[in-house]
C-alpha cells in the first residue's frame, strides 16, 4: 500500500514540477483550489491526494507513426504505431495516461514509453493507434487533456484460453 502511495504521489509530483517550470503561454498544471494558498507545494499535494483531488495537465498532441516504426524508444523497446502508447518529456516511463481530445471529447489510456516531443509548446506525442482513437489524426495537432490513471482502475483485455 505505501509502494502505491509513494508511486502516485511521485506521478503526481512530476506533472506539477512541470507545470511550475514552464511559461505563462505554455501549458499549465490545473489544480483544485480548496487547498489554501499558503501550504507549501508538497502539503498541498498531500491535501490533494487525501480529498481525492487530481492535477492535470492541459496542451497541445502531436502523433507519430510509421516514420519511427521499429526504432528503440527511451523505455528500450520498439516503437510500434499500433499499440496505444505516447512520449512524455516527464512522466515516469510506463506511466498511464487517460488522454481526452478537448475538441471532440473521445479519451484513450496510453502508457508512457518515450520522451519527447521535441517542438515546443507540446506536452505529449501519441502514437498512431492513439491519435486515431482520439480522431485527430488528420488535424496532425489537437488540444488535449491529461490525467493520471491509477495502475488498479485498469482493466486489461487478455485473449481467452482456446476452447478444446
Amino acid at each position: 500500500m505505501r509502494r502505491y502511495i509513494a508511486q502516485g504521489l511521485a506521478i503526481v509530483g512530476s506533472i506539477v514540477s512541470l507545470g511550475a517550470a514552464q511559461g505563462p503561454n505554455s501549458s499549465r498544471i490545473a489544480r483544485d483550489q480548496t487547498a489554501p494558498p499558503k501550504l507549501a507545494r508538497h502539503s498541498r499535494l498531500l491535501l490533494a491526494k487525501r480529498i481525492g483531488v487530481h492535477p492535470y495537465q492541459v496542451g497541445t498532441a502531436s502523433w507519430y507513426g510509421s516514420q519511427f516504426e521499429g526504432r528503440e524508444t527511451a523505455s528500450g523497446e520498439a516503437f510500434n504505431m499500433y499499440d496505444l502508447t505516447a512520449a512524455h518529456p516527464t512522466l515516469p516511463l510506463g506511466t498511464r495516461v487517460k488522454v481526452t481530445n478537448l475538441r471532440n471529447g473521445r479519451s484513450v489510456i496510453v502508457r508512457i514509453n518515450d520522451r519527447g516531443p521535441l517542438v515546443e509548446g507540446r506536452i505529449i506525442d501519441l502514437s498512431y493507434s492513439a491519435a486515431k482513437a482520439l480522431n485527430m489524426k488528420a488535424r496532425g495537432v489537437q488540444r488535449v487533456r491529461l490525467d493520471l490513471v491509477e495502475p488498479e482502475t485498469i482493466a486489461e483485455l487478455r485473449p481467452l484460453a482456446p476452447l478444446q
